[in-house]
This record gives structure tokens, C-alpha cells and sequence, in this order.
């Protein structure tokens, strides 16, 4: 029997399985293997090298400047935004809004104005401009509370006098060079961009209030989302995306940094959900972000770092984490031992902790020479120096934080193995 009936080109087409994402599902699948062989690396080393630094390392291996089989198209930018955006909303929920009420955040606060001061006036004139010294004293004086927030709970230091010295000095030094990147960097006017942070809050506080004020004025919508909370239709995790969402989508739209929503959003959440269910929703945001969006973040990352920079520029490169050590690390370890800061911390060991806890850097680094670059106010290879040293803070000032730390460095792995066994 024979059929002579001719199929539709459409129809062949759909057969081939041709699709314009080729190029990025590529990509997706070389990140995905970077993101999978850190944590296994970091175990065959005693966790001597902390997975997120190993996922810059592979990022930068498999990028355009070594291996060059992974790149950062459309679709791959759209992941790493996402997990830009689910690293800063868990370290938002870590947040205590009262614990930045204290003497401890005003320290904090007063001690990063002081260092960026410092460092925008020595940095005039290293480079003779004012935009060019603000950029410089930015990306010197930052916090990288996102990055750090999984190597706290991975070195199990969250919730101890260390971890909330970090958390307070991570907020202030992610926060504030945010704010101060609006207001001093951007194109529109001081009174402008303050008058749109303004709205940022009251859009902010909306979205928070928004969710209470629908489950008591309609009750059934309460019960909706309790029902289906364990189900899969998951509508806490749908609604905290949501929120995710708007906050993130409000700052693109009015031209902030996207971190500045993402960490709104999750000081919301913690403000919101009832203090008992707190462990249990962070370890389903746990699951869902770094299974995937948070690991792709951290190795896109590295993929940006160009190795012939480094090559050609060791010593500058080396330069940057020094600097920084001195101009964030250091001025955070002696005021903890100078003075009363109002933090709980005793010894000299915790201070030296906090203090280069402090000086890891590279979310804001990345964005602030990107903007400098973008605005033709610093070179590309001096901005991917100071990125590539950013990513040297995160691999070396955690390792000596935890090793300074002593016997809690031990306490290697982010969670009891036989508790994580049980729970799979």
C-alpha cells in the first residue's frame, strides 16, 4: 500500500522542532552544569572554597572569554534578573525592620557615609571627576548582603551575634549605595529622582497592606489561599512571586535598580507572614530560588568576568580587594573596637568577622561601573577590573571570615544532611 498524500510544510516544520531559543537553551544547559558541579567541588574541598565562589569561577570558564560555550543573550538576562531579584528577596526576609532602628544600624549607616566620603574625595583626585569619583567610592564602600546571605547559612552564622552584626552592616551597605547611586548617578534631577523613591515607598507599602486588607474584607479569598497553599496550585509561593514581581517591574519602570524592589519585597514579606510559618516558607523559597534562578545569577556572573583582563592586569585586579579591605573592611573593625556600636559583639575574632564579612562585595560593583560604563564615565576594562576584584572579595573574605571564626567554620554544608535526606 502506498500513500502519495503530501504533508504540509507547516507540518514539517513542527516535525523539525525548530525553535529561536536554540542558542539559549545551549547556554541554560552549560550554566545549569556549572551550577550543579559547585556545590559538588565545594564538598570535595572540605568547603574550604565556598560554593558562590565557585560558581563565578565555572561562570567564567564556560563564558566568552575562556570556553566560550555559554553566552548572555535576551533570554539568559532574563533568568539572571529573576535571580538577582530571589537573592535579595531572601536576604530582605532575614531583615528585622526593628533591628534597623537600633544604635547599631545608626552606626552602621554613619560609618559606610563616612567611608564613602573619604573614598569620593581621595578618588577626585585619582581621576580629576566628580561622576567618576562618586562611581569609584560606591564600588569601594558596598556590602554584597545578597551573596553573603547564603554563606552565612551555609557557615551557619545566621541568627548569632556575628550574623545580625552582618545583616545590619549588609543592609546599610547594599541599601545605601543604591540610594545613592539614584540620586548622585542618574540622569534626572536630585528633586526628581527623590520624588520618584517617594512613590517607590508608597507603591511599596501598598503592595504590602494590599494582601491583608482583600483576606478581611473578603473572606473567602483567605480561605482560597490557605486551601490551595499546600497544593500545586502553591498560592503562597504564587503570591510572594507576585509581589516579587510588581516591586521589581515598579523599579525597571521608573528606572532604580531592580535590587532596590527585591529587597523591598522581602522586608514586606517579613513583616507580613506570622512569625511561626517564617521557617517553614523559607525553606520552600530555599527550594525554589536556589534550585535554579539564584545558582544561574552567581554563574552569569562570572561568565561577564573577562579572563584577559585579569591576565593582563593581575596586580589592579589584586588591587581591588585590598582596597576594599581597607576602605570598608577596616573602618567597620575598628569602629567595633573604638567605640560603642551597640552591637553584642565581644571578642576580637567577631569583630575581625564582621569586618570582612563587610568588605565582600560585587552586586553593587557590577551595577555601578555597568551604569558608569553605559554613561561613558569609566573605561570597560577598568570597570571588568573592578568586577573581576569583586568577585575575588566574595572567594576570599568569607573563607577567612569562617576560618577566623574557628570551630564554627566546621559546621561545613548548609543544612544537617540526614535532615535534608528525611525531608526529600
Amino acid at each position: 500500500m502506498h500513500f502519495h498524500a503530501a504533508l504540509p510544510t507547516d507540518a514539517l516544520l513542527l516535525a523539525a522542532g525548530s525553535t529561536e531559543n536554540t542558542n539559549s537553551l545551549v547556554s541554560f544547559a552549560w550554566i545549569m552544569a556549572a551550577a550543579l558541579l559547585a556545590p559538588l567541588v565545594s564538598y570535595m574541598l572540605g568547603y574550604r572554597l565556598p560554593s558562590v565562589a565557585l560558581l563565578l569561577i565555572f561562570g567564567m570558564i564556560i563564558g566568552p572569554s575562556v570556553l566560550d560555550v555559554a553566552a548572555e543573550d535576551e533570554g539568559i538576562e532574563m533568568l539572571k534578573e529573576l535571580g538577582v531579584g530571589a537573592l535579595f528577596l531572601l536576604a530582605g526576609f532575614e531583615i528585622q525592620i526593628s533591628t534597623l532602628k537600633t544604635k547599631e544600624a545608626g552606626t552602621a549607616l554613619s560609618t559606610w557615609a563616612i567611608c564613602a566620603l573619604a573614598c569620593g574625595v581621595g578618588a577626585y583626585f585619582l581621576v580629576d571627576n566628580v561622576p567618576g569619583a562618586i562611581v569609584v567610592a560606591l564600588a569601594l564602600t558596598s556590602t554584597a548582603l545578597g551573596t553573603l546571605t547564603p554563606m552565612l547559612k551555609q557557615d551557619r552564622i545566621l541568627g548569632t551575634k556575628v550574623g545580625n552584626s552582618v545583616m545590619i552592616h549588609g543592609a546599610i551597605g547594599e541599601v545605601a549605595p543604591i540610594t545613592a547611586m539614584a540620586l548622585l548617578l542618574g540622569t534626572r534631577s536630585t528633586l526628581t529622582t527623590m520624588i520618584i523613591l517617594l512613590l517607590f515607598i508608597i507603591i511599596a507599602v501598598a503592595v504590602a497592606i494590599m494582601p491583608g486588607a482583600i483576606a478581611t474584607t473578603i473572606p473567602w479569598v483567605k480561605a482560597a489561599f490557605i486551601s490551595g497553599a499546600g497544593s500545586t496550585n502553591q498560592t503562597i509561593l504564587r503570591l510572594i512571586i507576585l509581589i516579587l514581581a510588581i516591586l521589581m517591574a515598579v523599579t525597571a519602570v521608573f528606572e532604580l535598580d531592580i535590587v532596590l524592589g527585591a529587597f523591598a519585597a522581602g522586608i514586606i514579606l517579613n513583616r507580613i507572614i506570622p512569625d511561626e510559618f517564617h521557617r517553614r516558607l523559607e525553606h520552600r523559597l530555599d527550594v525554589v530560588f536556589y534550585s535554579m534562578l539564584i545558582p544561574v545569577f552567581f554563574v552569569v556572573s562570572g561568565m561577564s568576568i573577562n579572563w584577559d583582563t585579569i591576565a593582563n592586569n593581575p596586580w589592579k585586579v589584586l588591587g581591588i580587594p585590598a582596597l576594599i579591605l581597607v576602605t570598608r573592611g577596616l573602618p567597620v573593625f575598628l569602629r567595633e573596637n573604638v567605640a560603642h556600636t551597640g552591637s553584642d559583639i565581644e571578642t576580637f575574632r567577631e569583630r575581625l568577622q564582621v569586618g570582612l564579612y563587610s568588605a565582600t562585595g560585587l552586586p553593587i560593583i557590577v551595577a555601578v561601573t555597568t551604569l558608569a560604563v553605559n554613561s561613558k564615565i569609566m573605561e570597560p576594562e577598568n570597570a571588568s577590573i573592578f568586577v573581576s576584584g569583586g568577585a575575588l572579595t566574595v572567594a576570599i573574605f568569607p573563607l577567612l571570615a569562617s576560618l577566623v571564626g574557628g570551630k564554627k567554620s566546621e559546621k561545613s554544608g548548609e543544612e544537617d544532611p540526614q535532615e535534608n535526606a528525611k525531608e526529600l
